[in-house]
């Protein structure tokens, strides 16, 4: 994503990054952080959660991470903002990041752990293939090496934003997926 791009869709001003991409070891701790952002979620938004799970790097047992444990949560419609953001922002959730030309997305930080909820579209593919992504590195022992391999060795790099990091992962991400 271009420097235009991350200031386009960031709510606020970006946080440059003021080091290197932190990774730590898998924390047996995750799991249950996401139990407590569900719970959350599920309280704020009733029956207007359509879906919610555990995805990314901290969803992986024995995955090194950042640690920013990340949700996908699928909403009637992500983009209808009145429907659900006061919601979510009573319940201490900030809007970070909109991206209404990829599948109308939207990132919300958590009140009081390191999360980053990632909202869509009930229907979205987005959500599958994220699901498909840790489901395919929680099964497969190769796949969840390499993936980790290249997220050392690119978390080693300066990047200006974590968005340029993410970004740098997408080929080892594709020739995953090929596989899921």
């Amino acid at each position: 994503m271009r420097e235009e791009q991350i200031l386009a869709a960031t709510v606020g001003e970006p946080k440059p990054l003021a080091g290197p991409v932190a990774l730590v070891d898998y924390d047996p701790a995750w799991p249950g952080l996401f139990e407590r952002e569900k719970a959350r979620i599920r309280a704020a938004l009733g029956d207007d959660v359509r879906r919610l799970e555990h995805v990314g790097s901290t969803s992986v047992p024995g995955l090194a991470a950042k640690p920013i444990v990340d949700l996908v949560l699928a909403v009637p419609d992500s983009a209808d903002e009145p429907a659900y953001v006061p919601r979510l922002e009573a319940a201490g959730y900030v809007l970070a990041i909109r991206e209404p030309d990829w599948f109308e997305h939207r990132v919300f930080k958590g009140p009081d752990t390191n999360v980053n909820l990632h909202t869509f579209s009930e229907g979205c593919e987005e959500i599958d293939r994220m699901i498909a992504f840790r489901d395919r590195l929680r099964t497969n022992d190769a796949d969840r090496e390499l993936y980790e391999r290249t997220k050392r060795e690119l978390a080693g790099r300066e990047w200006k934003y974590v968005q340029n990091y993410a970004d740098a992962k997408t080929a080892v991400v594709a020739e995953i997926m090929s596989r899921a």
